[in-house]
């Protein structure tokens, strides 16, 4: 992760003291281990594909994307620090061991995020999960409509726009919805372990905007193991997405006054036009950039 915050310009950040102290985030994904980094900074946690209420990953997907987001470097001396290390979060699982989800879990998930968002304070919710267009689409349909939802109650969402490129029209869905900040990988030409070269989403959508918005690096990203307290290399937009999440979520620790729709608006206006824009994205995201803004 500290080459990760180097290729985001997040640095000077850091060095002003911002960690995103006082920030909840809502993490739907398969669970989270109760990894020493992530020590006292999961405020709750709920099980919607089972009984066990405890922390817990059977996977690991969810724990890898916690790390980036606030994984505090505690294991290996601060080395691998996540994007906010001082933000909390509310963990929802809503996929299994296999990584699987229902789409009523995940309805009823943020069903929950909808009633509680004030009770957690939750201001930012990662959606590190993608469904195929076409697949069910009355039920996606639903999932993009609760997360806008919540968007329009004041919590910022971020999603990933998938791994199935490098075709056009590949974004998955929630990622394809207006509202929502789309995350893309920006270092997918080379491929990562068990991705190929260029497996980031590509638009268009049918929305007729640019998706995805933002890009960050996505490919073997070291970030946390659900076994133990060790660190594992994981690739996706899936990473590349609570990157993006972790940035605003220091954005909100300095203005936390700032709805959805003013964060996406100085995020677009913290890229420099013209430069590292690859493909139709605005561009790459800019930590020092975005900061200065507010």
């Amino acid at each position: 992760m500290n080459h990760v915050r180097n290729l985001v310009q997040a640095e000077e950040v850091y060095r002003r003291g911002y960690t995103g102290k006082g920030v909840r985030i809502a993490v739907l994904d398969t669970g989270v281990f109760p990894h020493r980094d992530l020590h006292r900074r999961v405020a709750a946690f709920r099980n919607f594909m089972g009984e066990r209420q405890e922390c817990h990953d059977d996977n690991g997907h969810g724990t890898h994307v916690a790390g980036i987001l606030c994984g505090d470097g505690t294991c290996s001396r601060g080395l691998v620090r996540g994007m906010a290390p001082g933000a909390e979060l509310v963990v929802l699982k809503v996929l299994d061991g296999a990584g699987n989800g229902v789409t009523e879990r995940v309805l009823d998930a943020l069903d929950w995020v909808k009633k509680n968002r004030a009770i957690y304070g939750i201001r930012l919710l990662n959606f590190s999960v993608g469904f195929l267009q076409g697949a069910d689409n009355e039920a996606q349909s639903e999932i993009m409509s609760g997360l806008e939802e919540l968007w329009d109650n004041n919590v910022t969402v971020v999603t990933a726009a998938g791994n199935n490129g490098p075709r056009e029209g590949s974004i998955t869905v929630p990622g394809i919805s207006r509202k929502v900040i789309t995350v893309g990988a920006c270092d997918d030409e080379r491929g990562g372990r068990n991705m190929p070269k260029g497996y980031s989403g590509k638009g268009p959508t049918g929305c007729c905007i640019v998706k995805p918005e933002i890009l960050a690096p996505g490919t073997n990203i070291l970030s946390l193991s659900n076994h133990g307290n060790q660190y594992v290399q994981k690739s996706g937009t899936s990473m590349a997405t609570p990157i993006v999440c972790g940035a605003l979520a220091l954005a909100l620790e300095k203005s936390p006054h700032l709805r959805p729709e003013h964060l996406k608006l100085k995020l677009y206006e913290s890229l420099v036009v013209g430069k590292e824009r690859r493909g139709p994205a605005w561009g790459i995201l800019k930590v020092d950039n975005l900061m200065e803004l507010l």
